[in-house]
């Protein structure tokens, strides 16, 4: 994103629609930070400039991420989904997944306000490597990483900032303790908030088996996750 400065009235009607405050008056004129701008054109798509100064145009790779991954109407064209990942937690009774046994594992980083870079998403991906989950071939993340063993990303796009983005895996339960703790661990290194979603299959009790493990590590837990109704074809085995 950048303005005309030929344009520009400085209103600064356009200040309060960034996400990152990457906007700011300076001799007489607006400015964007590029290093803190994320590419998402929130301050354009809002129409609020009155004389029509901001303006987008595509970026050359890897800066062409921050659009990617922050304007949710942009569609990644490696997976064809537009957004941060894939929607398999939301819809694992149509899909099938998820069996019973495994955990699926969403990390997510960011937010308006803070953003992330992916730096702090390698190193948390670098951590669930090592404890053997498999990332979701779909996601743009995994997309981005140089070998998925490792967890390592592609060195040119750690400095890149985004919106938010989303690491996804799936394990065995027997891994859960071990993964979680290791998350705990790495959050400590990271400059960004990281929330962590999880999904398993209930057992035919209707009981969860996450739910004792967590409570068991002493992990609050918010249970707002998606009780899906399954209208679509389901795949997901009884």
């Amino acid at each position: 994103m950048r303005i005309d400065p030929e344009v520009c009235i400085a209103c600064e009607a356009c200040i309060p629609y960034c996400p990152m405050e990457a906007i700011s008056i300076k001799d007489d004129v607006a400015v964007i930070d590029q290093d803190e701008c994320v590419d998402c054109a929130v301050c354009l798509k809002s129409g609020v400039c009155p004389v029509d100064c901001i303006i987008f145009e595509p970026a050359p790779w890897p800066r062409s991420l921050r659009t990617t991954f922050s304007d949710p109407r942009t569609e990644h064209k490696e997976t064809r989904i537009a957004g941060r990942g894939t929607e398999e937690m939301k819809t694992n009774d149509v899909t099938g997944r998820f069996k019973r046994g495994w955990v699926g594992l969403g990390c997510e980083f960011g937010r308006p306000g803070i953003g992330t870079r992916f730096r702090d998403v390698d190193k948390v991906a670098q951590v669930l490597a090592k404890h053997g989950v498999i990332f979701e071939a779909k996601n743009p993340v995994t997309i981005l990483m140089e070998d998925t063993k490792t967890g390592k990303l592609k060195e040119e796009v750690l400095n890149e900032k985004v919106l938010s983005a989303i690491i996804e895996c799936m394990f065995p339960i027997e891994k859960f303790k071990e993964v979680i703790s290791a998350l705990r661990e790495v959050a400590k290194e990271i400059d960004t908030v990281m929330s962590v979603e999880c999904i398993n299959r209930a057992d035919p009790d209707g009981s969860y088996p996450l739910r004792k493990m967590l409570d068991e590590m002493g992990i609050p837990y918010y249970i707002n996750g998606k009780q899906n109704v399954g209208l679509g074809r389901p795949l997901a085995e009884v």
